[in-house]
């Protein structure tokens, strides 16, 4: 029974990639379809609130205390950084460049977030020690991969060739032009967005440290802050009328599974296994989304993407490493800790975030 103990926490972040690694897939296929990503995004926060807050309610109803004004401007700012603005440009990221591309970006998140936990004063920097040295040099890996994957292309080194493509299927209108620059630089945007989230959440932990219940509040502000948007730029009944076709399934997929299951599957690895463990599994949703993409999304693998996604997740180990030895001889400052609420970062959300 200690073997099987032991593999659950494995078996579960092994599904909680595969899940987000689907979710980018969905992503990609719904925006494909014509579905405007604002709407898609209001609808996965309406779903995701509708999972998490009855199961807020009964698990924390005994022991939570009472909302302040504070909580509710907190929840508010998380709920604005990594949920509304956060999911809008990341699809928006993903639309200008590919599901593979965009995926790769988030392997940033550490960096970003260790950049900005220095400006805020959570991380120090000891540059003399090897754990300072370690997280600066995973710092400059990280974001020359993701230069590497912007700047150059390379040549096509897809192993297979698949005929299978349900964008093309989907296709609705005609297809955005690609713009990799821009589409990157929308992505890191969104990174910076999910760092800056974290340093928020990580005060609201301390003033209301109840996950499920500041989780289902961060997320009905992010419906929301996002439905608003939504509703500004797009009042076509059409955008918002759901049939049972793949934006509805995108829909459902993101805000119950992803947003929904998936967490207390995150919650619950952390919990036995600690955060470090959680972080480690991010790179393979990198792959699955990978092979995914390529066969059934039409998707190519070139040699830059490859190449500048490798660089990206060594910085995010180096990064790692260097916080990991930290711990263990005991010299860190107070850093940012979390509870990740969403997609498509909630691995790396773990870790730093």
């Amino acid at each position: 029974m200690a073997g099987s103990g032991d593999l659950l926490p494995v078996v579960g972040m092994v599904s909680f990639q595969v899940v987000f690694a689907g979710l980018n897939i969905f992503y990609k296929l719904a925006v494909s379809d014509g579905m405007d990503l604002r709407v898609l995004v209001a609808y996965r926060y309406m779903f995701a609130s509708a999972f998490i807050a009855p199961l807020a309610y009964f698990i924390e109803r005994k022991n939570r205390t009472e909302l302040t004004r504070r909580v509710l401007v907190l929840s508010f700012m998380c709920g604005l950084t990594g949920g509304s603005v956060a999911q809008n440009l990341y699809i928006a990221g993903m639309k200008l460049t590919s599901a593979t591309f965009a995926t790769a970006t988030t392997n940033l998140l550490p960096a970003v977030t260790f950049i900005l936990a220095l400006l805020f004063r959570y991380e120090r920097l000891a540059i003399r020690s090897l754990s300072g040295q370690a997280k600066v040099a995973g710092t400059f890996l990280g974001i020359g991969g993701a230069m590497l994957l912007t700047f150059y292309k390379g040549v096509d080194i897809t192993p297979w060739h698949s005929h299978v493509n349900l964008v093309a299927a989907h296709q609705q209108q005609t297809p955005a032009a690609t713009n990799y620059a821009m589409g990157s630089l929308l992505c890191t945007v969104s990174c910076f967005f999910y760092a800056l989230w974290l340093i928020i959440q990580a005060k609201l932990g301390r003033e209301y440290p109840f996950p499920y219940s500041s989780t289902a509040l961060m997320c009905l502000m992010t419906t929301l802050q996002s439905s608003a948007f939504a509703l500004c730029f797009d009042r076509d009944v059409a955008q918002w009328r759901l049939r049972f076709d793949v934006r509805l399934l995108s829909a459902v997929y993101s805000g119950v599974l992803a947003s929904g299951v998936m967490l207390v599957v995150l919650f619950w690895c952390v919990e036995r296994r600690g955060p470090l463990f959680a972080s480690v599994f991010n790179p393979l949703m990198l792959l699955v989304v990978a092979v995914l993409s390529s066969l059934i999304l039409g998707e190519r693998l070139h040699l830059g993407t490859a190449l500048g996604a490798v660089l990206i997740v060594a910085g995010l180990y180096t990064v790692l490493w260097g916080k990991g030895r930290e711990a263990k001889v005991g010299d860190l400052l107070p850093t940012i800790t979390s509870r990740s609420f969403d997609a498509p970062a909630a691995a790396n959300s773990s870790a730093t975030r």
